[in-house]
């Protein structure tokens, strides 16, 4: 199940039967998790947590030091859910002490090749990230995202569960739940229609938040007249939600 290529340190913790492949080095304080599969020239590095099933193509490298020029070198954590996969080149690096600390990834989470996830990052459950998508520090994804290939993300920006971002978007503001961005900077192009039906939301829940949506962007109201609204004639948890990941924006969020 090791090949004998592979560089394990003994202080490192895997479950039975997790396969490594040739010519991956896995670090001391790195755990993981039953089912794994890490495959060949892969470099971990801990303290990080790989949950169960965890896919690991060749070159990745998981749980290394960030890039942020403040960090010295502090004990710092990446953990990560079940069921993840990362693909070829990626890199998703340990959090800073100069925010939580931790990187925290939850479970069946897709990152294509070359993907980056910088330090200090969130991400939900049940996310793809294209091929080369890069997250800088302190970005926060929710559930359901789905980034296209090769956009950014700028720090500190939060990006709301069920949203799209087209493929080539530079996003330097929070992303609302539900909505569709694309392009350079990105605009709001209408709802997630497409991913909400795939995903079994109901025809009044739909329905609910294209009102909702044009309240915000299309009757030109201020953020705070158009929440006050949609709380006023919506009450299903949809709206709440959508009216929710606008009322917690620090930076503001694309129009």
């Amino acid at each position: 199940m090791i090949h004998p290529t592979a560089l394990i340190d003994p202080a490192a913790r895997l479950a039975d039967d997790v396969e490594v492949g040739p010519f991956t080095v896995i670090g001391p304080d790195v755990e993981i998790g039953p089912g794994s599969r890490i495959g060949p020239h892969v470099v971990l590095k801990g303290p990080s947590v790989l949950g169960a099933r965890t896919r690991i193509f060749q070159f990745a490298s998981v749980g290394e030091d960030c890039q942020d020029k403040k960090y010295a070198g502090e004990p710092t954590r990446l953990m990560m859910g079940d069921d993840n996969v990362i693909r070829e080149g990626a890199t998703l690096h340990r959090g800073t002490a100069q925010d939580r600390g931790e990187t925290t990834i939850g479970s069946r989470n897709l990152f294509m090749a070359y993907v980056h996830v910088g330090h200090d990052c969130v991400i939900g459950n049940d996310c793809i990230l294209a091929n080369q998508v890069t997250l800088a520090g302190h970005v926060h994804l929710g559930d359901f995202v789905i980034l296209g290939g090769l956009s950014a993300i700028h720090q500190f920006c939060h990006f709301g569960d069920y949203a799209m971002a087209g493929g080539g978007s530079i996003i330097t503001k929070d992303t609302p739940a539900y909505v569709m961005i694309n392009g350079n900077p990105a605009q709001v192009h209408g709802l997630n229609l497409v991913g909400l039906k795939r995903r079994g939301f109901s025809k009044e829940a739909i329905r609910a938040l294209g009102e909702a949506y044009k309240l915000v962007y299309r009757q030109g109201l201020t953020t705070e007249q158009a929440l006050a609204q949609i709380r006023e004639r919506f009450a299903l948890p949809e709206t709440e939600a959508f009216a929710a990941s606008i009322e917690v924006s620090t930076r503001g969020i694309i129009r």
